[in-house]
Parts: structure tokens; C-alpha cells; sequence
């Protein structure tokens, strides 16, 4: 981001320019955010040649025709023109006008009403070199594109001002080809009708002979490129920080400690989320996080000890109903109707056996997505969707989803370790805190729960020690939680989102004790892993012969990414392969062909086991008698051979290292 902010300094600085620079970026990605905080004020304390920048900012958004570009230039530098004005904008802290201020100064401008008798000094309008124009907003004036750039270039290439131009190039192409669509429609068929090329019979759709037809009559695009190539020199692609513009939407809410130290301990959820929602719109995320604050205090209000889990599943909630809402992803009617969270689980359960409808399909797409590794009991909340959909909140089904999810997650039914893992410590009171320790600790001998957890635990007992907060010593504390995670890891899954899951402790900081409980959980979790993949491996390779199209499914589904073979014995793979149809032996060796395409460097731990089933098959397959299954098991070999090839180092004699252990 600072090599951007540079590059764009280094223009403004430059002696001589004949040339405009475009900021091009998607909608609500913080474009606006970042010339307000990053650029303007480093090019107004900027001093060249004995002079400091002015910089003049103008949207374009809802201009309908050129002049209101002038008027607006003109009040923008209306303070430059006027002392008593600019003595006001400084006393009182105000860096631009406000536009309703533009409103009346233009009006008393227009009746020739002066402020305080001040004459106008012409010198401000010939004064080009110290003044930076910015125009932003671009795709969404009403005027033509090609017009107000021919406009701007007029400052550029004439008057050599310094001028940004901020737009989304994406939309801007849409609304180029989308504009006055019907009549082009008409007149490409009228033409094409002429042409006799309407019912020439030929390979192309009708749909798609029009769509050419109008690019080539009204090719506004090459216009705009032509135009753009004159005036435009440089295009930077923003890419927003997003942790530096998300921390920007934070500070807002300094005021609130409660909810800005929620928010801030749950950063990593607010950019997972926003992540997930596939877009990159921060002013949804901005108005999300407005609505979250609404939540957050009536539920502080009338519910002062709702479980912190709930907390931050209302969080996740809100963001996710805002973007999918708000940024036309799903129509409003997708939510309306489920009433509760009952009803939202029992769609989920049902469209894991049958996707009766798209709603089905949407909601079992929603939860993968925005609640993928993170479980809770309570994931739709009503009251939220019905106060982000209508801008109600209505106080009624707020009640009653609040009694529901206090009964359903009341903390002092929840096993200790999930009070640990779930709330704040400090809201566990203090005739209650030793109890839940040695209900954690005994949980933790026994093996009960899961391996993840333990870790996450260990760093709350870690930080407890430190605090005073309880009488174990380390060493003691570290060998109950090493022999734990050993019972423990008998029973657990496997966890690929280790990051993720530690991210949710809050307390304490990393130490040698943690990381050898890390380390210790790595090497179990590595285990856990192979048991894992040995089981599906189990699973998959014994549809082979029988079961064809589930292997298929699954293989596609499951493994293409991951290093299957190295998980199943070789000899009862080649015996089931070799007891495949001539057709499926086909199949399968074209689906590993095209797998190491696609997934080389994924699939490369496998590759010992892939080499010793090529053996096999050759040494089944010498000195045989030619029949066809016999030649499928050959190229089969073959192809075995190719996908071994790829992990073949050259040399620099032109030789290859053989990269695959023998």
C-alpha cells in the first residue's frame, strides 16, 4: 500500500505532466477512505518550489450534466477565494464544505450576494500548479463517460493540473455496453435484417449475431479506451489493507469499551467473515458492524451474561445476512420466512438427505460458508435478520429468541471446559472458578476432550498460573495435559484449521511451555491426520470394482488435493484395478493423469506408492499373452510412468534426478 501511496506522490511531484492517473477499484472497497486518509493530507503538506498543494475533491455521483462540474469547482475553491470563510473552516476544524453548504454558497453566489464584501482574487483562478484535482465516482455520473473525460482533459493536457481520477472500471464497461440497451437491440436487428444475416442459417445464436452486431455500431468501449489511452497515463489497481481499514472502522466505537474490546478480541472473526462473503465491499462491512453495535448493546442491556460464544455467533450472523442482502447475492425472501433456529437447523438436516428446493440449497451453502469450523448450537438469529432486512428492531422476537438461547446455552449447565473455552474467565464467579478448574483438570486426565481443545485450554491454564489464579505449579500441570492429549487423541478428529481454532484464546502469550504442548499436539494431529485418510482411503478404494460411480464421486469430490494412495496397501489396489472393467481402467488412469495436472505438488507424497504399483503391474503384465485387458494394464503403466516423470528434477547436463525414493 505504501509503494501505491508513493507512486502517486511521485506524480504530483513530477515538473512537468500532460497526463491524468485513474485509481481503479470495486465498489465500497475504501477508495474514497483511502484518498481522504492517505493521500490528501500527504499531498497538502507537501511543499515544491516554494508552494503547498491545494487539493480539490469532487464526486461525480448523480452529476447530470458538465456545468454542475463547473459549480462545483468553483465552490470547492470558493474558500480559497474568501479569507472570512477559510478563517471559519479553520477555527472550526472543517477540512472541506459540506455539501449543503455548497447549496447556499451557490445560491449566494447565483443572487450576487458577496461574504462581507470580499472581492474575488482572479489570481487563485490562474494559480494551476499548486492544485490537485481528484475526481471520484466516475461510473456513476449521469452524463456520458467519454464526455466528462474529454472535460477533464481540458485541465490536463491544456492547464498541465495534477488530477486523480478514482472509478471501478468493472462497473464503468457495464454501464458503456448496458446503456440505451433496447433501442441498440433494434437497430442491430433492423441492420441485420437488411444485411440478410437475420435468418442466414449459421452456427452462431441469434442472441449472440445482435450482441456483435451492436459492439461494432456502438462500440462506446473503444471510445472510452481511446480517450482513456489519451488522458489517462498511469492505472493503479487499489488493493486495499483491510486490517489497516477494518482497524480504521473500529476506532469509531472507542467510546463503547465493552464493545470495542469485543470487537477488537474478535478481529479475526470480522475479517474471516467479510472474507468468506466473497466480496470486497468495506461500506456494507462499515454499515454490518453499525447494526452489530445496536445488537450488542440491547443485548448488554437486558441479558448483561449472555455466553460470549453467543456473542460472537451474533457477530458472524450479522455481517454474513448484511453482505448476502445488501449486496444483491440473495433475494430478501431466502430468509423471511424461517422463523426460527429450529426451523434453519431442520432445513439443514433435511437438505443433507434431499435438496427439495433452491432455498434448501441456498441455506446448506450459507452455513458451509460463513460457520465452517465454527460450531454453535444457536446460528440463525431472527431478530437480527429481521432488523437487517427491515431497519426494525423489533423488541417482541428479540425477547424470545434471547429466553431460547439462554435456555438452550445456559452457562452454568455447560461442562466447565466449555465455560473456559466459550465466556470470559472473569464472568465465571469466584465461589465457582476452583470447581470448574478441577472439573477442567479431571476432564483433561480422563481423555474427554478433544485434542484441539486441550491445547486451547493449556494457554488458559498457563496464564492462570502466571495471574495467581490457581495453586498448580507448571510442571505439574504440563505432565496432566501431555498424558491427556495422549487418552485423548484416541478418540479425536483430525484438525486442519489449527490457526483458526487457536486464534479464538484471548489471554496469555505464547511461551516455551505452549509450544511444546504444540508441538506435542502437532505430532498427534499428524497422526490423527494418517488415521484419517487411511480410513476414507478404505472407504473409496473398496467401491472399486463393485461400486463404480461412488468411487468416482468421491474420488473427485475428496481426493483430487489430497495424496490418497499413499494411505492404501498398493498390492490390494492393483487387485482391484486390475479386476476393473477395460472401460473404468481407462477412466481411472485419465482421472491421475489429469490429477497431477492440476494438483502436482499436492499429491507428491503419494508418489512412492504410485511407483511401486507401476512394478507390480508390469511384473503382472510380462510375458502375459496380449488380450485387451492386458494392453489397458500396459498403458496404464504408462501413464503411471508420465505422472512419475513430473517429479523429475533436470540437471544441468540435460539429465533428470530421480526425485521419488526407490
Amino acid at each position: 500500500m505504501e509503494d501505491l501511496v508513493e507512486s502517486i506522490l511521485d506524480y504530483v511531484r513530477s515538473d512537468y505532466t500532460d497526463y491524468a492517473i485513474m485509481i481503479n477499484g470495486e465498489w465500497g472497497s475504501g477508495k474514497t477512505y483511502f484518498w481522504n486518509h492517505k493521500i490528501r493530507n500527504k499531498i497538502e503538506s507537501m511543499q515544491l518550489n516554494g508552494k503547498h498543494f491545494t487539493t480539490i475533491y469532487m464526486s461525480l455521483y448523480g452529476i447530470s450534466n458538465l456545468e454542475e462540474i463547473s459549480k462545483k469547482i468553483f465552490i470547492e475553491t470558493t474558500q480559497l477565494m474568501d479569507r472570512n470563510l477559510k478563517k471559519y473552516m479553520e477555527a472550526n476544524n472543517q477540512t472541506t464544505i459540506p455539501e449543503y453548504a455548497k447549496t447556499g454558497l451557490d445560491m449566494a453566489n447565483f443572487f450576487g450576494v458577496t461574504q462581507n464584501g470580499d472581492r474575488v482574487d482572479y489570481s487563485d483562478f490562474f494559480s494551476t500548479d499548486d492544485k490537485v484535482l481528484c475526481f471520484d465516482d466516475l461510473e456513476r455520473a449521469n452524463v456520458d463517460v467519454i464526455d466528462i473525460l474529454g472535460y477533464i482533459n481540458n485541465f490536463v493536457e491544456h492547464d498541465h493540473i495534477k488530477t486523480i481520477i478514482i472509478c471501478n472500471e468493472k462497473e464503468l464497461s457495464t454501464k458503456l455496453k448496458s446503456s440505451n440497451l433496447e433501442m441498440k437491440t433494434f437497430i442491430a436487428t433492423y441492420l441485420l435484417d437488411k444485411e440478410g444475416d437475420l435468418t442466414k442459417a449459421t452456427d452462431k445464436p441469434m442472441v449472440e449475431k445482435i450482441q456483435d452486431k451492436i459492439e461494432y455500431v456502438f462500440d462506446k468501449a473503444n471510445d472510452y479506451e481511446r480517450i482513456k489511452e489519451k488522458l489517462i497515463g498511469e492505472t493503479f489497481e487499489y488493493a486495499p489493507e483491510f486490517n489497516y481499514i477494518i482497524n480504521g472502522l473500529l476506532m469509531r466505537y472507542e467510546t463503547n469499551e465493552e464493545l470495542i474490546r469485543f470487537l477488537r478480541e474478535n478481529t479475526g472473526l470480522i475479517v474471516s467473515t467479510f472474507n468468506k462473503s466473497g466480496t470486497r465491499n468495506l461500506r456494507i462491512l462499515k454499515h454490518a458492524l453499525n447494526d452489530f453495535k445496536k445488537v450488542f448493546e440491547m443485548v448488554n442491556k437486558y441479558y448483561p451474561n449472555t455466553n460470549n460464544r453467543v456473542l460472537q455467533t451474533m457477530l458472524i450472523f450479522t455481517i454474513a445476512v448484511s453482505f448476502e442482502i445488501k449486496a444483491g447475492k440473495v433475494t430478501k425472501d431466502k430468509f423471511v420466512n424461517i422463523k426460527d433456529n429450529e426451523e434453519y437447523k431442520s432445513i439443514l438436516v433435511s437438505s443433507r438427505v434431499l435438496l427439495m428446493d433452491n432455498r434448501q440449497f441456498y441455506i446448506k451453502e450459507f452455513d458451509n460458508n460463513y460457520y465452517y469450523n465454527f460450531k454453535s448450537e444457536y446460528r440463525f438469529i431472527k431478530f437480527i435478520e429481521i432488523y437487517v432486512r427491515t431497519r426494525i428492531f423489533d423488541m417482541k422476537v428479540f425477547k424470545e429468541n434471547m429466553e431460547v438461547i439462554i435456555n438452550t446455552v445456559d452457562t452454568d449447565k455447560l461442562p466447565g471446559y466449555k465455560r473456559l473455552l466459550t465466556e470470559e474467565y472473569w464472568k465465571i464467579n469466584d465461589d465457582q472458578f476452583e470447581g470448574v478448574i478441577e472439573e477442567v483438570i479431571d476432564d483433561v486426565k480422563n481423555g474427554r476432550i478433544k485434542l484441539i481443545d486441550i491445547v486451547k485450554l493449556f494457554a488458559y491454564f498457563s496464564y492462570f498460573i502466571k495471574k495467581g489464579l490457581i495453586s498448580y505449579d507448571m510442571k505439574t500441570i504440563k505432565s496432566i495435559f501431555f498424558n491427556g492429549m495422549n487418552i485423548a487423541s484416541l478418540n479425536s478428529e483430525y484438525c486442519d484449521n489449527v490457526e483458526e481454532e487457536l486464534a479464538q484464546v484471548t489471554v496469555g502469550e505464547v511461551n516455551q511451555d505452549i509450544e511444546e504442548i504444540l508441538k506435542h499436539f502437532n505430532q498427534l494431529n499428524i497422526q490423527l491426520k494418517d488415521k484419517m485418510y487411511i480410513e476414507k482411503a478404505d472407504e473409496i478404494f473398496k467401491c472399486i470394482p463393485m461400486r463404480m460411480e461412488t468411487f468416482y464421486e468421491r474420488f473427485d469430490k475428496e481426493c483430487m488435493d489430497v495424496p490418497i494412495f499413499k494411505y492404501y496397501d498398493v498390492f490390494q489396489m492393483f487387485q482391484r484395478i486390475s479386476c476393473a472393467s477395460n472401460e473404468d481402467i481407462v477412466t481411472i488412469k485419465e482421472k491421475l493423469v489429469n490429477r497431477v495436472k492440476l494438483h502436482k505438488q499436492e499429491i507428491e507424497p503419494e508418489m512412492k506408492n504410485i511407483k511401486q504399483l507401476k512394478q507390480i503391474i508390469d511384473d503382472y503384465t510380462k510375458n502375459k499373452d496380449t488380450t485387451i485387458k492386458i494392453v489397458m494394464l500396459r498403458e496404464f503403466s504408462k501413464d503411471l510412468e508420465y505422472i512419475l516423470d513430473q517429479y523429475k528434477t533436470p540437471l544441468l547436463g540435460g539429465k533428470k534426478e530421480e526425485a521419488v525414493e526407490e
